[in-house]
């Protein structure tokens, strides 16, 4: 038998393949013996990287289906009703067409989202990403390209990155959409949000985020996702979706890593 005769057989190539890759396994098996993985959330021990531990785990409270098909937020009851909308997204309709959100944000989530943005932590954007991806995988699925929420200049060069950049990337990374940063940008700075009311946070935001001129051609019939880290009033995706419609949008939805929550209606106030 030739050697391509044998190069053919299944079960060959199988144990070819894995003694190629033996080199790469035993790297990281020593790699695991000197730094064994830790817990993403709480740095406890894991048998996996980059990944939860099982009390992390069970802190984490996805968003799963019944929810508002307009604000992605949880129903407390299934009413076997496809389609429904919670009273808030009846009450007060949102400028974007559609948001959804990985999780809760509180306990585990809540820890995630501040190590990603104050710790420096930038290796949690990959899982956190991929959490995303599922939770928004419709969305993606319809997008034309994947815009994150920008920072104020002053404040990316403190921060050295921006968490929703990081984020837009790794939850695009397996669909193939484009993220396309220069698409939207923070003209002015701001006060920061925390603290602030739902009338101040909008008032806050208001002509903050804009489309540049040398952008709308780009963005021009575009169907575009939206993504940053964290949905507390509403506010910041409002003030993003318009400026984006504005400036020649087909339409605008949102993709965010947690949702505050309040009774299952909505974003908090």
């Amino acid at each position: 038998m030739d050697e391509t005769a044998i190069l053919a057989e299944p079960g060959t190539a199988r144990l070819l393949r894995r003694l190629a890759g033996a080199p790469r396994l035993a790297a990281r098996a020593v790699v695991g013996l000197i730094y064994p993985p830790t817990c993403i959330a709480c740095e406890g021990a894991t048998g996996t990287p980059h990944a939860l531990c099982p009390a992390c785990w069970s802190g984490m409270r996805f968003i799963e289906r019944p929810y508002c098909e307009r604000l992605g937020t949880p129903f407390a009851v299934d009413l076997g009703v496809p389609g429904l909308l919670s009273p808030a997204a009846l009450a007060d309709p949102p400028v974007f067409a559609r948001a959804r959100a990985a999780a809760r944000y509180d306990d585990t989530a809540r820890r995630l989202v501040h190590r990603l943005k104050y710790e420096d932590r930038l290796d949690l954007a990959g899982p956190m990403g991929r959490m995303m991806a599922r939770a928004g995988r419709d969305l993606l699925a319809e997008a034309d390209v994947v815009v994150p929420v920008p920072l104020w200049r002053w404040r990316l060069w403190q921060r050295r990155f921006n968490q929703a950049a990081l984020l837009a990337r790794h939850a695009a990374r397996a669909s193939g959409v484009p993220v396309e940063p220069g698409l939207l940008a923070r003209v002015r700075r701001t006060r920061p949000q925390v603290g602030l009311s739902r009338p101040a946070r909008a008032e806050n935001l208001q002509g903050v985020l804009r489309v540049p001129p040398a952008a709308r051609a780009r963005l021009l019939g575009r169907r575009v996702l939206l993504v940053d880290d964290v949905t507390t009033t509403g506010a910041t995706a409002n003030a993003a979706a318009r400026a984006l419609l504005r400036g020649g949008a087909a339409a605008v939805d949102v993709l965010t890593f947690a949702c505050v929550v309040t009774d299952g209606l909505g974003p908090a106030a």
